[in-house]
């Protein structure tokens, strides 16, 4: 086996959720060795973190510039490959730009960060530096995801009309953020969250997974941005209707106050002689309805899919595979693209234009619901 990539982590210390997902993702194809990090805010906290790591506690810093500065002072040999952030929103500009800047590798959780001055940033530093960046809208990683795209691309669904995608929850349906709950409190503040709540945690998974599926871009939009919960500060459902550049017309909903939802992200597409709809909750299946009008459900792991779905298939035909999966396919592919492998896989990973797009979206819906007015998404990050 190739060595494994030397990883230091921002972020996901005790009481985190998104930190501990993405080091069982690194972890499952034995691609990654985590060797440092920092893990939150408080030291104790990284300290705590880093005991139940088994890392060494001289490697696990006080703070995320003192990890970057330090691991660049250690010999090559030695020293961290890559960095992986996994903070809240406003922490993922100044962690990845000084690692790109230090010379390292970034994978880095959605969205890009809270700003268009930051995302160009971000841009820019990635082209300077020359390193790989990943982010992990990990479900464009899903094989039935790539098994969608593989067949609207191919043509089989004929010029495509209607999109619709959506991403329902209910867990903020109620004032969570008042009880304490850490993963409501920073999502709905704007200091941490940034300019959008719902829109930014889950919308923008559903626009560029739209966009990952069509081979196609959203050229302009209407929005409306609600906060259905008094006294929230940011929007917790949206409501979107999307222009693709082919001509394509379609809606874009994101909401985490529709009551009993749990991870509803749907995709349905719809053709002059096809059409396809994949759900999240049911990862392993495709449905597909042809041009005589037949609708077939196909299922992972079998000869019904092509090439690309079975090479991100970890388990035999009728074993459940999603969220997690779809992450590790991610950070193998990223370790392998960090380790200057050659990977046949068309877009193994999202990087730094999806986030870029994600941004220039947010930003084109908020202008959108301020002015009530349709807004065109610039098209030079495709």
């Amino acid at each position: 086996m190739s060595q494994r990539v030397r990883i230091g982590m921002v972020g996901g210390g005790q009481g985190a959720f998104i930190g501990a997902v993405h080091r069982i993702a690194l972890r499952m194809d034995d691609q990654f060795e985590l060797v440092a990090g920092c893990f939150g805010r408080d030291p104790e906290n990284t300290r705590l973190t880093g005991e139940e790591l088994g890392l060494e506690p001289s490697r696990c810093y006080a703070s995320w510039e003192e990890m970057i500065e330090s691991e660049a002072a250690l010999p090559e040999s030695e020293r961290i490959e890559a960095v992986s952030i996994v903070t809240p929103n406003h922490v993922h500009h100044g962690p990845a730009c000084t690692a790109l800047r230090a010379g390292f590798h970034v994978i880095c959780d959605k969205p890009l960060c809270i700003s268009l001055e930051e995302a160009l940033e971000m841009k820019a530093a990635v082209a300077e530096s020359g390193k790989i960046f990943a982010l992990t809208h990990n479900y464009s990683a899903s094989p039935m995801v790539r098994e969608a795209r593989e067949r609207i691309l191919s043509g089989e669904l004929g010029t495509i009309r209607k999109v619709y995608v959506e991403y329902l929850q209910g867990w903020l349906s109620e004032k969570l953020e008042e009880s304490g709950q850490k993963q409501a409190d920073w999502r709905t503040d704007p200091a941490r969250s940034g300019p959008v709540g719902a829109l930014g945690d889950i919308g923008t998974h559903a626009h560029q997974l739209l966009e990952f599926i069509t081979g196609d871009r959203v050229d302009s939009l209407l929005a409306v941005l609600n906060t259905f919960v008094d006294g929230r500060a940011l929007d917790d459902d949206d409501m979107i209707l999307i222009r693709m550049a082919s001509g394509a017309t379609g809606t874009l909903c994101s909401s985490q106050v529709c009551f009993g939802r749990e991870n509803g992200l749907k995709i349905r597409v719809f053709g002059t002689r096809g059409a396809l709809e994949w759900d999240q909750e049911h990862p392993n299946d495709l449905k597909i309805t042809g041009e005589d009008g037949v609708a077939r459900n196909l299922r992972t792991s079998t000869g019904a899919v092509g090439e690309s779905a079975n090479a991100l298939s970890r388990t035999p035909a009728g074993h459940p595979e999603g969220y997690l999966e779809a992450f590790a396919n991610i950070y193998k592919n990223f370790a392998s693209a960090v380790r200057g492998e050659n990977n046949s896989m068309e877009l193994p990973f999202p990087g730094i234009v999806d986030g870029v797009r994600g941004v220039r979206f947010i930003g084109a819906a908020l202008e959108s619901n301020k002015n009530q007015s349709w807004v065109s998404l610039p098209a030079e990050d495709c």
